[in-house]
């Protein structure tokens, strides 16, 4: 692997051609189009997935939380040390690593071999290894890109490497909708011949950036408190989901109770066991710069915001919006990708243009203003009734489009301008674990919150209704409907209500009238009782993201000017060897 001396810049672009930093953005640019085409085909396949192995759509909500959570569980744990190993061993090296082992996950998720159950065990234990490449990945993109590009570019890169995220998502959304038509295999396939162009391209062409020489040792005690504390905890979120019992959710299972416990006395342990070892992976005193830590805690309360965001969104599309509409319960999984679409739409026009004018101008200001964007989208969420007019709600997406992306590239740029060039690897990973770690406690807030409320709602709701369309004999046998396996059949595509027919005795059956059954079978019946008992539970979780993208914004708005490690050095005249971390938010270096 070759090296090359770090020019004064910081930068690498400047010693090895001009053209070399548009190799890093193409080659990070098809590494974040790969991850992205993965996760929106997968959300989008999972009707086809769980029908090509044979699942039950009322008995899957824990395979489905697990497809769903597992891969962002795994993340947050590793993208922390995953840095700190890079600073260590090289970006490049374990990027290029990561990138190999991203593949590898994807022709596993190819050739699962199963049905039934032991099936979605093996999808989910492969996007477990899918995971594990990511993290790798995810650690070093915004570094590499960081040593590549001079510091009145990085902003500009980092909005460009943002387009390919989101057009993967709508890639992902259109390509997911025709290959799972003829084979669900075929949604894992579709990476694996950009993942393997994209490895063999980085091996080749990334060059490793030679970093001031330290003594640095692994931080074992931190790796394990961290990545235990996390896990274990995650993992007592996660099932604290699940039915325990009579109970609809696991919040009181005692083994739910003790991870939960245990995993925050490790994670309060980490920081404690970080200010005494020699070398930390997790560099506590990054925080001692203002930018650092106020752009951070502003992008975790962010993703605490929006991490569980898309998926309400979905499943109110989905579970409600599209079969009032008429849209069949099979085709709701594609549609609900495609009215989605305005939010894209407003990343992709404010993403690169941000990162551009934060380049020149600073990012406090555009990431302050996209964060209050996107506290007013959520209100305008919130107010919306079930039976919304697309256009009112397509506006909401819009302007929470621009507001992420007016917030997304100015935050990154900030933070990893804000640190010296040999921390950039562990201060990426940090950024990374900040934000996976929110979203992942996000979608365990609101998947509580929304569960919550449809197991206090939805019976006596689905008995007024049964009522009222005159199958009141179907009260006792229909109330065995776990509220959450109602509402994620929905969200697979099925017709719950259907599922639940086609099981019960025939002379039960037989005692309700043809006119009712295509009642309760149609597309109006059963989104109209969900609604009753899903709404409040949305408005509760919009009015809660609009309350943390407030108080990010707050926290946005007090990054001071702007303030880039690297000039700061060179007008203090500093060396990139002192061993002090030094900030000085009033800097301004705008002109």
């Amino acid at each position: 692997m070759k090296t090359t001396p770090i020019p004064e810049t910081g930068t690498v672009s400047a010693k090895k051609g001009i053209d070399y930093k548009w190799i890093v953005l193409s080659i990070t640019t098809i590494e974040m189009f790969m991850v992205s085409v993965n996760g929106s085909i997968t959300l989008i396949s999972l009707p086809a997935i769980f029908n090509g192995i044979n699942i039950d759509p009322l008995s899957s909500f824990q395979y489905l939380i697990w497809v769903l959570m597992g891969y962002s569980l795994v993340t947050a744990t590793l993208l922390l040390s995953c840095g700190r190993l890079s600073d260590m061993y090289g970006r490049v090296k374990l990027y290029n690593i990561g990138f190999a082992i991203f593949t590898l996950g994807s022709i596993l998720l190819f050739l699962t071999p199963d049905k039934g159950s032991a099936g979605a065990l093996e999808i989910i234990a492969f996007r477990l290894v899918q995971a594990v490449g990511a993290s790798f990945t995810f650690s070093n993109s915004a570094a590499i890109l960081t040593d590549a590009f001079p510091p009145d570019e990085r902003g500009k890169a980092l909005g460009l490497n943002t387009i390919a995220f989101l057009s993967g998502q709508f890639v992902g959304l259109i390509l997911g909708g025709i290959l799972a038509f003829y084979n669900w295999r075929y949604v894992f396939l579709v990476s694996v011949p950009v993942g393997i162009l994209g490895t063999i391209w980085a091996y080749f062409k990334l060059k490793e950036t030679p970093l001031p020489k330290r003594a640095r040792k692994i931080d074992i005690w931190g790796n394990i408190t961290f990545v235990a504390g996390l896990t274990i905890l995650l993992i007592g979120i996660t099932y604290a989901l699940l039915p325990y019992g009579n109970a609809s959710m696991g919040w009181g299972d005692p083994w739910v109770i003790s991870a939960i416990i245990g995993g925050i006395l490790l994670l309060a342990a980490f920081p404690l066991i970080e200010s005494r070892v020699e070398d930390p992976m997790f560099r506590l005193n990054l925080f001692k710069i203002r930018v650092f830590s106020l752009a951070n805690t502003a992008g975790f309360l962010s993703a605490l915001a929006r991490g569980g965001m898309m998926f309400i969104l979905i499943l109110m599309l989905q579970g409600i919006w599209l079969p009032l509409h008429g849209y069949s319960y099979e085709s709701t999984p594609f549609w609900a990708g495609i009215f989605m679409l305005p939010l894209t739409a407003g990343f992709v026009i404010m993403g690169p243009l941000s990162g551009w004018l934060s380049d020149k101008y600073g990012s406090r200001w555009f990431a302050t203003s996209g964060l209050l964007l996107i506290a007013l989208s959520f209100m305008m969420l919130a107010a919306l009734p079930y039976n919304f007019e697309y256009p009112i709600f397509a506006i909401a997406l819009l302007v929470m489009g621009i507001g992420n992306g007016m917030f997304g590239s100015p935050n990154v740029a900030a933070i990893m301008n804000s640190v010296p060039p040999e921390d950039r690897g562990v201060a990426s990973g940090m950024r990374s674990m900040l934000q996976n770690s929110g979203m992942v406690i996000s979608m365990a807030l609101f998947f509580t919150i929304v569960i919550v409320s449809l197991t206090q709602l939805f019976p006596p709701e689905l008995a007024t209704s049964l009522t009222s369309a005159g199958a009141a004999g179907l009260i006792g046998p229909m109330s065995s409907i776990p509220p959450t396996g109602a509402l994620f059949a929905a969200f697979l595509g099925y017709n719950p209500v259907h599922t639940i027919l086609v099981t019960l005795p025939q002379t039960v059956v037989a005692a309700i009238s043809p006119a009712t059954i295509a009642t309760l079978t149609g597309t109006t019946w059963f989104p109209t009782t969900l609604a009753y008992a899903f709404m409040p539970s949305v408005r509760i979780s919009f009015y809660i993201g609009a309350l943390l993208s407030v108080i990010a914004a707050a926290l946005s708005a007090m990054t001071g000017s702007r303030f880039v490690h690297e000039m700061h050095m060179k007008r203090e005249g500093k060396t990139e060897e002192s061993p002090e971390i030094v900030e000085d938010t009033s800097l301004d270096i705008t002109g």
